[in-house]
């Protein structure tokens, strides 16, 4: 019986070829997916001097270029998988794009009315980008800084776009301050550019004198206020703004993380502290002030802040979003603020309590009828229930809000409740006199205990820090990473205030953790005693320190402006009536009758009250 012929093995060529067949055919039933390909070029002569690649080489670098589509895939997130950020799906935060959005829709719209000046939001924005493009053209890149020195006035609002789109850092110096403060400033901030106002010439001089950078400086002329200033360089503002092209394409931040602007602290203990604003911080900022100032499309606001002031709160920017209207105020006077208000019909303005107190004493030649009721903003210290009534008859009705320059400004307002309005005038007035809860742009506020960095009870009356978190807190202090991680400590921003925490989450300052008062072992609030003080029918300003005391420690020392026509009212009236409303202990032991020294924002300084104490008897 013959055996079955064996079947004769596939010599390994038809296996390679086999192989091959499969290989070539798997691609085809993956033809829906084959994405188009550009040609390859022709294929170069081989180098002799150029080894070729290992296959384990070209197989590692095939796995790196994966790595990224597959990490999500390993993690199994399947809503990163293939869906990384682009141009056309991300775009970094900043202010900026505002400024051409409202000259966009809006380019015929009154933008700045300064004195008799007009510009609408189209001129506002060629402007902006002419100061940009000029510039640039002058050598500015990102990372310099630009300093300005001027008044609240068009160019302070340009530069806070101009600068920002040269790739620049405005640096909005306080106009306040001495010679010396301003040139360390220079100096720390290492100015390129500085643009002055000749009515700050005199103390400019000397800064320049002073400091180590030489800035190029333009002076501007203010023509509708003329001062008789010294120019201080060669070039003027308008003439350095004809340079630059209206059309110029600024530069959009490559990260919202890069550094729009520098303020500087008060430096009431030692040389200030430059606290750097971020893109990202100053765009969320722009929505928080329209949300918190209850700002509609189109509002008329006077600017009584000064824009050296953490960027004006931001306002230059929040304007924009609703395409408002700036009025500039060169200087804070009753009258001017009466006349602007009533003939431009302003619907908002922000300013501390010394702006308030402004309105409320103005004489009745410097007084106008308001158009309507306006919004005033305002921070620092609660008002007083005796000013919020005085301001309410006056027409205005007031927001009270609470920040740092380190938070862009106010990132806290008191959210009122119309549960509130129909409560008893004291039960009203202590829920004025709450700071109140966070911006809609901070992400979280509270009171913790700052040693154990825990919570402390929502009870209204157990002290902690007021502590911030959030995209509207500053990137740190420029050149001091001791102090910006100390202020950054357990993930937190500490604010240096002491405050309580009530049950429905709002906050109330009780002191700064400096200005406490310890006097035989007791905490005494100087707020609270200055509260009280404050509805007294003879106070105008009070503020209130600690004064070394042989057999206390410290005992509280009030310093007190009387209201005109109260000048007989002595310091032992005041003392009794401390007592009769306040803790004995609590009450103060000296009053002295001064004007108070206050900042450019109105602001009391403390620390030099502190020194006069060693003069009061």
């Amino acid at each position: 019986m013959a055996k079955p012929k064996k079947k004769k093995k596939a010599s390994k060529p038809a296996k390679a070829k086999a192989k091959s067949k499969r290989v070539r055919k798997a691609p085809k039933k993956k033809a829906v997916a084959k994405p188009v390909r550009v040609p390859a070029r022709p294929a170069a002569k081989p180098d002799a001097r150029r080894r070729p690649k290992s296959l384990v080489r070209r197989a590692a670098e095939g796995v790196m270029r994966a790595m990224p589509r597959m990490m999500p895939r390993l993690r199994g997130n399947k809503y990163d998988a293939d869906l990384e950020r682009n141009p056309a799906n991300f775009q970094a935060l900043t202010p900026l794009t505002y400024l051409e959005r409202a000259a966009s829709v809006f380019p015929d719209r009154t933008a700045i009315i300064h004195g008799g000046q007009r510009f609408t939001y189209a001129q506002y924005y060629a402007r902006s980008r002419r100061l940009a493009s000029a510039l640039s053209k002058a050598g500015i890149r990102k990372g310099d800084t630009v300093a300005v020195m001027l008044a609240n006035t068009p160019p302070m609002l340009e530069a806070h776009y101009g600068v920002a789109m040269a790739s620049g850092v405005l640096n909005a110096l306080n106009t306040r301050l001495d010679a010396a403060a301003l040139a360390f400033i220079l100096d720390h901030g290492e100015a390129k550019y500085l643009i002055t106002d000749r009515e700050f010439s005199g103390v400019m001089q000397e800064t320049l004198r002073l400091a180590k950078v030489r800035p190029i400086v333009i002076d501007y002329d203010d023509p509708e206020f003329p001062q008789s200033g010294e120019r201080l360089g060669n070039i003027d503002y308008e003439a350095f703004l004809e340079s630059g092209d209206p059309e110029f394409a600024w530069i959009h931040p490559a990260d919202e993380w890069d550094a729009i602007s520098l303020n500087y602290t008060s430096g009431t203990t030692g040389n200030p502290k430059g606290v750097v604003f971020h893109h990202r911080g100053a765009a969320l900022m722009g929505y928080g002030n329209v949300l918190a100032a209850q700002m509609p499309r189109h509002p008329i606001y006077l600017w009584t802040l000064p824009m050296f002031h953490c960027n004006g709160w931001c306002f230059p920017w929040s304007l924009s979003v609703v395409a408002g209207t700036h009025v500039c105020l060169r200087w804070v006077r009753a009258k001017a603020m009466f006349e602007a208000i009533a003939e431009h019909k302003v619907t908002h303005l922000c300013g501390a309590p010394i702006v308030m107190s402004t309105f409320i004493n103005a004489k009745p030649e410097e007084r106008r009828p308001l158009p309507h009721r306006v919004e005033f903003i305002t921070a620092a210290a609660p008002p007083p229930e005796s000013v919020l009534a005085a301001m309410s008859d006056a027409g205005f009705n007031v927001t009270h809000v609470y920040g740092l320059t380190e938070t862009y400004g106010p990132a806290v307002v008191n959210e009122w409740s119309d549960a509130w309005e129909h409560l008893e005038p004291g039960p009203r007035a202590a829920k004025k006199a709450r700071q109140g809860v966070r911006y809609h742009a901070l992400d979280a506020l509270t009171v913790l205990d700052p040693e154990t960095m825990e919570p402390v009870p929502a009870d209204g009356t157990t002290i902690g820090e007021v502590m911030f978190r959030g995209n509207v807190v500053m990137k740190g202090y420029l050149k001091n990473p001791p102090a910006t991680k100390e202020a950054f400590e357990g993930g937190w921003f500490h604010s240096g205030d002491l405050g309580v925490l009530y049950p429905d989450g709002y906050i109330q300052l009780k002191d700064r953790s400096k200005d406490i008062i310890i006097s035989g072992g007791e905490n005494i609030s100087s707020i609270e005693v200055e509260d009280t003080l404050n509805k007294h029918p003879a106070v105008m300003f009070v503020a209130v320190v600690a004064k070394e005391d042989e057999k206390w420690g410290e005992t509280p020392c009030a310093f007190v402006e009387r209201k005109a026509g109260f000048e007989h009212v002595t310091a032992d009236e005041l003392i009794e009536y401390c007592r009769a409303n306040l803790a004995r202990y609590k009450c103060p032991r000296y009053v002295a009758f001064v004007d108070l020294p206050k900042t450019s924002t109105g602001k009391i300084q403390k620390f030099k009250l502190r020194e006069m104490t060693k003069d009061v008897n």
